[in-house]
């Protein structure tokens, strides 16, 4: 099996961590995101890549995201 091949079976965050996000940029589109820690506040399915998604939010916003696992950090 391949390393693109790779299942992840596990989720890397849980619900109420704070985490860092860094918005990937797809095409032209940006992400205005703001700075500082967010706190995951839902898990939810795997996309069909099968990687993981995260609701979350910063203090600073009246809205909560979406992110992908690979663009969250830990926050320490």
């Amino acid at each position: 099996m391949s390393a693109r091949e790779v299942l992840v079976t596990e989720y890397k965050f849980r619900i109420g961590q704070l985490v860092y996000f860094h918005p990937k940029r797809t095409g032209r589109s940006q992400v205005n995101a703001a700075a500082g820690p967010y706190q995951i506040v839902q898990r939810l399915p795997a996309a069909e890549d099968g990687e993981f998604h995260y609701e979350i939010r910063s203090a600073v916003e009246d809205h909560n995201r979406v992110a992908r696992e690979s663009e969250l950090t830990r926050h320490s």
